[in-house]
C-alpha cells in the first residue's frame, strides 16, 4: 500500500499531463479568438490572473521558468483583459476541457472526491498560483470538478518545484535543459527551452548541473508528499489506480 511519498511519485505524471492538458486545448484556442489575445498572453493572463493586477515581476516570481522579458511582454500584452475575468475564463476553459476529455471516465466523481482533501489540506507556502487557483469555486459536475482539482494539484507541484530548483542552485534555463523526465506535450531539454521562449543557442548542461536537477526533482517529490498524508493507504492506492486510468482514457 502506498505511503505519501510513493503516492506523490505515482501520480505526478498523470497530474502533470491531465492538470495541464487544457492549456493547449481547443477550448483555450477559442478563448484566444473570443478575447483577441495572443496565445501566450492568454496563458499568462488566464493562469496567473488569480494573482490580481500585479506587476509582471510578481508573475515571473510565481512561474519561475520563463525568461523575464517574455513574461513581461506577454502579461502586459494581455492587460486589456482584467486579471479576474481572465482567471474566470481560463477556469471555464479548464472545466469545459474536463467535460470533453473526461466525459467517458465513469470514476471521475470518485477521483475528485479522493483528490479534494489532498488539495484542500495542502500548505500554500511557496505555491502562490496553487493558493490562487484553490480559492476559485469548484464546479459541481464530476468531469469539470476533477479537471479543476487536477490543475490545482499541478500548481502545487509547480510552485514547490520552483522552490526546489532554486534551492539546488539552478537557474531556470539550466533546469529546463537538464530535465530528463517525460516533459509532457512540450518535451524536455531543447524542445522545452524553445517552448518557454528562451533565446538560442543553448549549451549542453554539464554533469554537475544534471545532478543538481535530479536532486531538485527528488526534493520536489519530498515537498509534495505531505499533501497526500490526507489519504489512507487504501485511498492512496485507489487514487493512483484511478488517475492512471483517467490518463489512459
Amino acid at each position: 500500500m502506498a505511503d505519501p511519498l510513493e503516492t506523490a511519485l505515482a501520480v505526478k505524471e498523470p497530474i502533470s499531463a491531465l492538470g495541464g492538458g487544457f492549456m493547449i486545448s481547443r477550448e483555450v484556442k477559442a478563448l484566444c479568438e473570443q478575447t483577441g489575445l495572443a496565445p501566450r498572453a492568454m496563458y499568462f493572463r488566464g493562469r496567473c490572473g488569480v494573482l490580481g493586477e500585479v506587476d509582471a515581476d510578481v508573475v515571473l516570481a510565481a512561474t519561475y521558468f520563463f525568461p523575464a522579458q517574455h513574461v513581461r511582454e506577454s502579461w502586459e500584452g494581455g492587460r486589456a483583459l482584467p486579471a479576474d475575468k481572465a482567471a474566470d475564463l481560463y477556469a471555464g476553459a479548464c472545466h469545459d476541457w474536463g467535460r470533453r476529455r473526461l466525459a467517458g471516465f465513469a470514476a471521475a466523481g470518485r477521483a475528485a472526491e479522493l483528490l479534494e482533501p489532498v488539495v484542500s489540506g495542502a500548505d500554500v507556502l511557496g505555491a502562490p498560483l496553487f493558493a490562487g487557483w484553490r480559492a476559485l469555486p469548484l464546479p459541481d459536475d464530476a468531469p469539470a470538478r476533477l479537471a479543476h482539482l487536477l490543475h490545482v494539484a499541478r500548481e502545487l507541484r509547480g510552485g514547490l518545484h520552483g522552490l526546489a530548483v532554486r534551492a539546488c542552485g539552478l537557474a531556470p534555463l539550466e533546469a529546463t535543459l537538464a530535465e530528463t523526465g517525460s516533459g509532457g506535450p512540450v518535451g524536455t531539454g531543447v524542445a522545452a527551452a524553445r517552448f518557454l521562449a528562451w533565446p538560442e543557442p543553448y549549451t549542453e548542461p554539464p554533469a554537475a548541473v544534471a545532478e543538481r536537477r535530479a536532486r531538485a526533482e527528488r526534493l520536489t517529490d519530498e515537498l509534495v508528499a505531505p499533501a497526500f498524508a490526507a489519504l489512507t493507504a487504501e485511498q492512496s492506492d485507489e487514487l493512483i489506480e484511478l488517475l492512471g486510468r483517467a490518463r489512459g482514457g
